[in-house]
């Protein structure tokens, strides 16, 4: 092919074959031009890199209420806020003697007032307790919040506390019941189903199941302390929690 470089050239001093692109041979050392030759590019095979377009960034979709740009939110968890801003307040205002708080508990069943079951819930005589409960109710609360919205940590409270309470007055009706332990095993149990369900068929899990198991114990062990906790309204709590959560399971997450 003309215009084709020499595959070598020859040493004029040892007769070495050598590379035509060197200026001294390096076998004998003797120069064998003064500058090494041009290269021929238009006879110099050519190999193209096939270009490749840069991946297009990521792209977020609009962003709601109260996210920031480039994290997706989960939204505040306000409902739970709710259940646990209304009892703190009610039982620090009891404390205080702003009001009488024996008008909302229940010290010897409902002494016919209706309000009572739902009221005696929101009032803590024990800071121990209280602290406990609302800690418990807050985390769970917000974890169901945001696995599928606001509706549902109100549902869990509301029919779990019923059935703690209702337990209680059907099987001691002039017991003495306060605070949040029904919504508290109520909103854990719920939660907790949907792992468990998970984990028994081997898939792998986001949450904790020995430290849901460790608070579950507290909250149980909390009436042998606290005399008004009632261990009945905790169990009716627990079992409403159960069935309230193999129905949330069958839903996908918002």
């Amino acid at each position: 092919m003309a215009g084709a470089p020499d595959l070598y050239v020859v040493c004029k001093n040892c007769q070495a074959e050598v590379s035509p692109y060197i200026t001294e041979c390096p076998y004998c050392g003797h120069r064998l031009r003064k500058r090494a030759p041009k290269l021929d590019r238009e006879a110099a095979p050519r190999r193209e890199r096939a270009r490749r377009k840069p991946p297009a960034p990521p792209r977020l979709g609009r962003l709601r209420s109260g996210e920031m740009p480039g994290v997706r939110g989960d939204g505040r968890p306000w409902m739970t806020g709710l259940l646990v801003v209304i009892p703190a307040l009610l039982t620090v205002l009891g404390k205080a003697a702003v009001y009488d708080p024996l008008q909302l508990v229940m010290l010897a069943g409902t002494q016919g007032d209706p309000w009572r079951p739902a009221t005696t819930q929101l009032y803590y005589g024990s800071t121990m307790y209280e602290v406990v409960a609302l800690a418990a109710i807050f985390l769970f609360g917000w974890l169901l919040e945001r696995r599928h919205g606001h509706w549902a940590p109100l549902l869990v409270a509301v029919v779990g506390g019923a059935a703690g309470i209702g337990l209680v007055l059907l099987t001691d009706p002039d017991g003495f019941a306060t605070g949040g332990n029904a919504i508290a095993l109520a909103l854990l149990a719920a939660w907790v189903v949907r792992d468990l369900r998970a984990a028994r068929r081997g898939e792998e899990i986001d949450g904790d199941l020995l430290g849901v198991a460790a608070i579950a114990v507290v909250l149980v062990l909390v009436p042998a302390g606290v005399a008004e906790a009632h261990p009945l309204a905790g169990a009716g709590g627990g079992l409403a929690g159960l069935a309230l959560g193999a129905l949330l399971a069958r839903r996908a997450d918002r």
